[in-house]
């Protein structure tokens, strides 16, 4: 009897370590799909209608999801197969498809955060009213979710806690290898159903979206601070890198930070760095858009260690990825209570502001707080920011403005190339009080920046109307008398805004 699968492509767009390839590869045909659902794009509501609306996929993350697409269409044909692109709600473009070529089953991966898991089930129970099996898989962590110590239910809900158990008693599987493709099935009737069909482009996919009542920008909701209107033609110049999309590009990444430029043995000493490429692997990009697997870069630092050096840094790279790991693990714990405003700690005491003005000024990066401002645009300019820069842009709003954090989280949710739900909105509610720590986090920005950029090299980078100051003043700009203003040109409220916010009297309410 002849066999046909569809395998149903998500955030995992890679050949190497697919789980869900790997089995669907078995069947006699196998048809690879992926299904552009408008409801990831476009403004959209959080938290419900009465909530505030936000673009749920910027130009920066939608570039290089196109590009990914492309990369993985073409790795595909290479193979002797393709990739069907399709618009439109999974569960309806893939029980149609699977009736087109008379599947016999689905393999896809699933996902914890509540989209997703909406998403999968709707397209679960349509396909099984259509008489075909659903197979699902977990391939998107280091540790598999069968290999936990204890049911994802019951794992501790402080990260020190987590990351012990595992490295005590449970172990990071294998990847596995790309697996030789069958051929694609033939449709069941000739009418044009499975044809590949065009893939996107990044300008087709930003500011689109089935909910038009949502389209219109809305201050008060930070929409005229939010730069996705169209797509940007070509990477910033001055960011760190041009972040490729795609598997070949995630691995050749790879490659070069490990093994050509020996970086792995210092990641520990310089992962708080600002500028360039080589300060930290940035491979978090390639992880969350699934070109790449954890597993595979876990195999790539063991045999570093191997053949060059174990050391703290090496470890560390692995220790986060043990962060990535809880997160994912946490979500699948507490659901829906992860992204409500008083967290997973219910906390009440916090009186969140719902101030739009504020809001729009900290996502424009015109706060008149350089280290603040210079890290959102960065964010703004190129989809990404440092783990130094995303902690302190977030205390910021979180805890100096008291700005409902999910508002936050929602902006770097539409800025950011390598945005994943559960590591977002995990380290924004752990900023901000209401997540994984029973201690409340907050940063000393001045002190942050006169640490982590001394010469104030990254703000003049970002702030090139600061570059005339020394870097005392270019980290606190507000300190400067009149006379000094006049003397190196730069005027507050001229030249850079005056700061919106008393910094030492913001920290008081929070000692």
């Amino acid at each position: 009897m002849t066999t046909t699968a569809l395998l149903w492509f998500r955030r995992d767009l890679r050949l190497h370590d697919n789980e869900a390839l790997h089995e669907a590869a078995a069947a006699d045909r196998l048809l690879p799909v992926y299904v552009v659902d408008p409801r990831e794009y476009g403004r959209r509501p959080y938290g419900g209608p009465d909530s505030f609306r936000f673009e749920k996929t910027g130009p920066h993350r939608a570039r290089f999801r196109c590009e990914t697409l492309s990369a993985l269409r073409e790795s595909l044909r290479e193979r002797g197969s393709d990739l069907v692109v399709r618009e439109g709600r999974p569960e309806s473009v893939l029980p149609t498809l699977a009736a087109a070529v008379d599947a016999d089953v689905v393999s896809m991966h699933t996902w914890p955060a509540p989209e997703e898991t909406s998403v999968e089930a709707a397209a679960k129970a349509a396909l099984r009213d259509r008489g075909v099996e659903v197979r699902r898989f977990w391939g998107h962590t280091l540790y598999h979710l069968d290999d936990l110590p204890t049911p994802y239910t019951e794992i501790p809900d402080t990260y020190t806690s987590f990351r012990k158990r595992v490295e005590r008693e449970a172990s990071v599987r294998a990847p596995l290898s790309t697996p030789s493709l069958p051929p694609l099935p033939e449709p069941v009737a000739d009418d044009g159903t499975v044809q590949p069909g065009r893939a996107p482009t990044p300008a087709e996919l930003v500011g689109r979206g089935d909910d038009a009542e949502g389209a219109a920008a809305d201050s008060d909701t930070g929409g005229d601070a939010e730069t996705a209107d169209e797509a940007p033609t070509a990477p910033d110049a001055r960011g760190v890198l041009p972040f490729a999309g795609g598997e070949a590009a995630a691995l050749d990444r790879v490659d070069r930070y490990v093994w050509e430029d020996d970086r792995l043995r210092e990641y520990k000493e310089t992962r708080n760095g600002l500028l360039g490429e080589g300060y930290s692997s940035k491979l978090s990009l390639w992880l969350n858009e699934g070109c790449l697997s954890p597993r595979y870069v876990h195999r790539e630092v063991r045999q570093y260690e191997d053949r060059r050096v174990e050391n703290d840094s090496t470890y560390w790279l692995l220790f986060e990825l043990i962060w990535r790991d809880f997160f994912q693990f946490q979500v699948a714990k507490h659901g829906t209570q992860f992204f409500a405003k008083a967290g997973i700690r219910e906390r009440r005491d916090i009186d969140w502001r719902e101030d739009g003005d504020a809001f729009d000024r900290w996502a424009r990066g015109e706060t008149g707080i350089p280290f603040v401002d210079a890290n959102m645009r960065e964010l703004n300019a190129t989809g990404y920011m440092s783990n130094r820069g995303r902690q302190n842009a977030a205390s910021f709003l979180a805890n100096n403005l008291r700005v409902d954090w999910r508002r936050g989280a929602a902006y770097f949710e539409t800025q950011l190339v390598d945005y994943d739900p559960c590591s977002n909105y995990g380290n924004w509610a752990y900023i901000a009080g209401v997540g994984n720590d029973s201690r409340d986090r907050y940063f000393n920005i001045v002190k942050q920046a006169r640490k982590y950029d001394s010469e104030a090299a990254y703000v003049t980078h970002w702030l090139p109307e600061l570059e005339p100051l020394p870097p005392a003043y270019a980290h606190e700009p507000w300190t400067m008398s009149a006379a000094e203003q006049a003397e190196y040109g730069v005027e507050l409220g001229v030249d850079y805004p005056e700061p919106m916010v008393d910094l030492d009297r913001s920290y008081e309410k929070l000692r």
